[in-house]
């Protein structure tokens, strides 16, 4: 018996409602509270139910009103990640997955019962999961869709404030900066050809040295305002070589951690000098990142060019930390730097993911398509 069968045989009720709740706004998370209340609405004895659905990575099953469960952990997790349902260990309940073509799991359906659950509520949420899998399917097609509509116009307005940004530094760093040096050095030019004329050898020569001293101070500057929109390191030696550099410049810090570097590939000709750039940024301050907090003491750096794609992954094996802590709402504001390298990723149409947990270490990975 198929799932449509054994649901027409429950009564014309459960169709109404299967119809109505089908039928209604497709969007999540509506879509999953809807099918919630329909599986408590029809079971016997199901008087709590969670519908868990995949997001967009693939890594956290998210529900209205619940924390979010990792792929793997708790019955949920577990389910997802197997594809097979799993009673509760107190027998009150169950989570069963929702898949799609009888393969990839995108979503999960967990419920609670008062007592031992019920053989038929178990077949009645089995039912109700196959014929909500494309529903959900596309719920989540059509979300996914949104997101990168939406983190598209949030980036394209943070490129611009960005660029405003670059150009309101650099009008700082010329004007107080490079324009007074070389109104000093054009004072002290003056004072020498004066000094000049009116015979004074001496007094010309420590005019100019300060002129020097002044040119040398205006090259300074003018190097750190280059470095600060493209690093030289790149234009001098390229990126591999330049991620070489900075772990090279990270394991001579104290205490010394461990920096390693592989690459895979042959990837100067395939990279674009932004893409370079910003992968470059992004591994600068993920290595930054485990000096200044993971108290780490060995650190990997991983690039590596797969057909359409570059990816950089940094991992170390330092103290970890609580992702969905630094990520609340005004918790904590050293989640700036985590925030700049999805910025940067996501710019150039990728994205960034991190993998961390207390006392267990992080992993940034980088993921950039790159545009033949």
């Amino acid at each position: 018996m198929n799932a449509l069968e054994l649901l027409a045989g429950r009564g014309g009720d459960l169709l109404v409602r299967i119809v109505t709740v089908a039928c209604s706004d497709r969007v999540l998370p509506d879509m999953a509270v809807e099918l919630a209340g329909l599986v408590v609405r029809s079971a016997a004895d199901l008087p709590f139910c969670d519908v868990y659905v995949l997001d967009e990575e693939e890594r956290v099953l998210e529900c209205p009103g619940r924390r979010p469960v990792p792929l793997g952990e708790g019955d949920v997790g577990w389910v997802a990640a197997h594809g097979r349902p799993r009673r509760h260990a107190d027998g009150r309940g169950a989570a069963l997955p929702v898949s799609v073509g009888g393969r990839a799991t995108i979503a999960v359906i967990d419920t609670r019962s008062a007592g031992p659950c019920r053989q038929e509520d178990i077949d009645l949420v089995t039912a109700l999961a196959a014929l909500f899998a494309p529903v959900l399917h596309s719920c989540r097609r059509l979300r996914n869709a949104q997101e990168r509509e939406h983190s598209a116009e949030r980036f394209a307005e943070r490129a611009v404030e960005v660029q405003e940004a670059e150009r309101a530094r650099l009008v700082r760093d010329i004007h107080d900066g490079i324009a007074q040096r070389l109104a000093g050095l054009g004072f002290h030019l003056s004072a020498c050809d004066q000094a000049l004329s009116h015979g004074s050898a001496a007094e010309a020569h420590d005019q100019l040295v300060l002129a020097r001293e002044l040119c040398e101070l205006a090259a300074a500057e003018t190097r750190a305002a280059i470095g600060g929109l493209r690093p030289p390191v790149l234009d001098d030696l390229g990126l591999t070589a330049a991620l070489a550099t900075l772990a090279r410049e990270a394991g001579s810090r104290q205490p010394s951690p461990d920096v390693t570097v592989t690459v895979s590939g042959e990837l100067e000709d395939a990279l674009p000098d932004h893409v370079q750039t910003a992968l470059y940024r992004i591994a600068q301050e993920a290595v930054g990142n485990c000096l200044r907090h993971a108290r780490a003491s060995v650190v990997h750096l991983l690039l590596e060019h797969d057909h359409d794609q570059v990816r950089l992954r940094v991992a170390d094996d330092g103290a970890g930390f609580s992702i969905q802590d630094v990520f609340a709402p005004g918790r904590r504001p050293d989640s700036y730097g985590l925030r700049s390298m999805a910025e940067r990723a996501e710019l150039l149409g990728g994205r960034v993911h991190v993998s961390s947990r207390p006392g267990g270490g992080t992993i940034i990975e980088a993921l950039v398509p790159l545009r033949r």
